[in-house]
């Protein structure tokens, strides 16, 4: 690794460990004299349009504060991205793809993220994604996720936030979701894991991506009385949900829903019928970005690679997904290769991107327990129950 440049004004470069050592590295797919090429494999295009865009414009922002502030042994970073298309197969055939073309993957996000999982594996790919969805993905072995889960876990923060803030509605919940990719997988999985810490969910359902008229399912839940509602899905999916719900006089007192819904154009486009939305977070909220030098540096880097976009979930475990890429590669130097990167991505523990977030078990592959609450009322998002991490621990469902 080179040494540290000053970069752009204002603009820390890439703390490099002192024991890296540069010489020749390797060749290898992806790898020039002065390039390393790496991928990232996300919905774009599909039945919801730009679904894990923010992914890609994530990583392309830190591989730009990267090569603006340090060097990888005399090799810069260049992004080829790939369109998964919210399609199994489409997944499949980007890792076919990146097998040959680039050297490692960075920062993927796919709702069907099944498909690649046996090629990334087979070619020996180095996976450092978003976050693993599937039970598929997460069995791949060059498979790791910047986000940690694991298939069943769930964290007890969640049943415990319900059984504080409504007692009583805990024990007539509702669980509705997407019927499709790891959305179906996950819900199942929850209530299991929610109704072994106390909860009780008296109305499950799922919802086809194809159906736009959520009217029946919201007329469910008003029958019923129900006043605690989780729901799995796409943002753009909650959004005509909790519109429905405005339509007919209906508003659950916790409608709980995880960082997906933290999304600027949920705000603008629900306005008044999106009030009352609460989100778990396990990373720092952008309103909070003073404090966190991290999330500081990607929100300008963002604003960088493409004016206007907005900060997202998914954005923020893709930059650190890109992060640990680049801090496991510097480490290795000129022992950089696919084998040496999984290995070293097998002992990850507690990442946090510089506290970009909660502590991630990568390597164990096991759910981060700690988590904390917002909840949005006209049109802001404000802390409830305080600023800090809950670290309950995890049910398995």
């Amino acid at each position: 690794m080179g040494g540290t440049s000053s970069g752009p004004e204002n603009v820390p470069p890439i703390d490099v460990p002192s024991e890296a050592r540069c010489q020749d590295i390797p060749p290898g797919p992806g790898i020039t004299d002065n390039e390393i090429v790496l991928g990232n494999a996300s919905d774009v295009s599909g039945p919801v349009p730009g679904l894990f865009e923010a992914a890609q414009d994530a990583t392309q922002a830190f591989i730009a504060y990267f090569n603006a502030t340090n060097d990888l042994c005399g090799h810069s970073l260049r992004l080829k991205t790939y369109d998964t298309r919210t399609d199994a197969s489409a997944d499949q055939q980007a890792y076919a793809a990146a097998c040959r073309e680039v050297f490692a993957m960075v920062g993927s996000m796919s709702a069907f993220d099944s498909g690649g999982a046996s090629t990334a594996q087979s070619c020996g790919l180095p996976d450092f994604r978003t976050a693993n969805v599937t039970a598929q993905r997460a069995a791949c072995t060059t498979c790791f996720g910047a986000q940690s889960s694991r298939s069943g876990q769930w964290p007890k923060a969640f049943a415990n936030f319900a059984r504080r803030e409504d007692p009583e509605g805990s024990r007539n919940a509702a669980m509705l979701y997407l019927n499709a990719g790891g959305a179906a997988e996950n819900a199942k999985s929850e209530v299991r894991a929610l109704e072994k810490l106390g909860m009780k969910f008296t109305y499950v359902q799922a919802i086809d991506v194809a159906e736009f008229d959520y009217a029946s399912y919201v007329q469910q839940l008003k029958d019923r009385d129900i006043k605690v509602v989780f729901f799995v899905g796409a943002y753009q999916n909650s959004l005509r949900l909790r519109q429905t719900m405005a339509q007919v006089a209906y508003k659950p007192g916790i409608y709980f829903r995880d960082p997906t819904d933290y999304e600027t154009a949920y705000v603008e486009q629900g306005g008044a019928s999106v009030d009352g939305t609460t989100v778990a977070l396990n990373f720092v909220p952008f309103e909070e970005a003073a404090r966190s030098q991290e999330m500081s540096i990607y929100l300008s880097w963002l604003q960088q690679v493409k004016p206007g976009a907005s900060p997202s979930f998914f954005g923020v475990f893709a930059w650190s997904a890109t992060r640990l890429f680049v801090e496991q590669a510097v480490g290795l130097g000129a022992g950089l290769s696919r084998a040496a990167l999984v290995k070293g991505l097998s002992r990850v523990k507690n990442w946090t991107s510089n506290g970009l977030h909660s502590p991630q078990q990568v390597g164990p592959k096991v759910l981060g327990d700690c988590w904390r609450f917002i909840r949005l009322e006209e049109g802001r998002w404000s802390p409830v129950g305080g600023n800090s991490y809950a670290c309950d621990g995890l049910s398995v469902g």
